[in-house]
């Protein structure tokens, strides 16, 4: 469950009706969210996805055959596609600047929103290209302000129209679905550590595994869960067996609702190497999670280190020590679990939607 995509249907769903009319325009209709677009919202996708595929190979491999074509005619010819006019076009991410910038709609004013950390070593070889397309938007929001400060600073490029938008979060919503089911963590010991994520390299969660088992082998008693799947599941399967930790260490998959896992554990662990500004972090800050997370991207504008969790940099070392703390100094967590009650007095939603609707209508103006 990408949390871009989640921002975008929160906005959907809680913007304006009376002011705005939407159209949301999707490359695949697929995934699990797609049931979750709200009714008000015009769709337009250009194929289809994954779950309306034929179940006969041959037929698959046609019908994956033409959904390539589509995608590479509407990124050559996007007026074929796209032929009513809109007034404002927003590109989500930077995967989809190209195909927003080349719109049939040449008088839209355009926005660009950027939600990723450009010094994360796959993506650094292309932020250039993505900057100088951004500078091509009329306007660009940036999901926190460490995102935008890194730009300046490395590239010497300001953005003179453009502001920092958090993403909105629903404190009642989170803590309402947590309780929809419960998650019960059987003979795993305790402390539980809870990780929701995709299985992906720029995660970290294969520096997760080895700090695991050095704690285990050094006898700091705990167990490590991860809500989530990707391309790394086999691979980290294959390394949680290596060290023998198969006990204590639990890959659980994807979830639809996956605040239940998060509610039946201790702590809340992101060992991630690149984040602009997660949405997961805010939701265990909704469900009162301790959390230990890498000082990167926007994180340390939602953590207060040492008062509501605990940033270390993203290395081994201070992972292990930052969970070894958790497990070993109780006066320290319960210091953390203090500072985090209530945490409806710090996220207030209105305010973000408000924010966006007034940049709307600023650019209608």
């Amino acid at each position: 469950m990408g949390g871009v995509q989640k921002v975008i249907l929160d906005l959907l769903n809680n913007l304006s009706k009376d002011k705005f009319e939407f159209t949301l325009l999707l490359n695949l209709y697929q995934g699990e969210l797609r049931n979750d677009i709200p009714k008000n919202v015009k769709l337009l996708y250009l194929t289809k996805g994954k779950e309306d595929f034929s179940k006969n190979p041959l037929l698959k491999k046609i019908q994956l055959a033409f959904r390539l074509l589509k995608l590479y005619l509407y990124k050559k010819f996007p007026s074929f596609q796209l032929k009513e006019k809109y007034d404002i076009e927003v590109a989500s991410s930077y995967s989809e600047y190209d195909m927003t910038l080349n719109s049939s709609n040449k008088n839209s004013k355009k926005i660009a929103w950027f939600h990723s950390e450009v010094t994360y070593e796959r993506l650094r070889s292309k932020s250039w290209e993505y900057i100088k397309k951004m500078k091509k938007f009329d306007y660009v929001v940036f999901c926190a302000n460490q995102i935008r400060n890194l730009i300046e600073e490395k590239y010497g490029i300001t953005f003179s129209n453009s502001s920092v938008i958090y993403n909105a979060v629903h404190v009642d919503e989170i803590k309402k679905k947590a309780e929809e089911y419960n998650v019960d963590y059987g003979k795993l010991k305790k402390p539980i550590f809870c990780s929701i994520g995709r299985l992906h390299s720029r995660k970290g969660y294969e520096i997760l595994v080895n700090v695991h088992a050095r704690l285990i082998n050094e006898n700091y008693i705990h167990s490590i869960v991860i809500v989530g799947d990707g391309e790394e599941m086999d691979r980290l399967k294959k390394q949680v067996i290596a060290l023998k930790v198969e006990k204590t260490f639990k890959l659980l998959g994807t979830k639809l609702n996956p605040y239940p896992y998060l509610k039946a554990a201790d702590y809340f662990v992101l060992p991630t190497k690149s984040e602009a500004y997660p949405l997961v972090i805010n939701e265990a800050l909704a469900l009162e999670k301790p959390i230990i997370s890498t000082r990167v991207g926007g994180i340390p504008e939602m953590i207060d280190n040492n008062f509501n969790g605990l940033l270390v940099n993203c290395n081994e070392e201070e992972i292990y020590q930052g969970m070894k703390k958790f497990i070993q100094n109780s006066k320290f967590v319960d210091d953390i679990k203090r500072n985090l009650e209530k945490p409806e007095e710090k996220f207030n939603p209105d305010s973000i939607y408000q924010e966006v609707e007034e940049l709307l209508l600023q650019l209608l103006n």
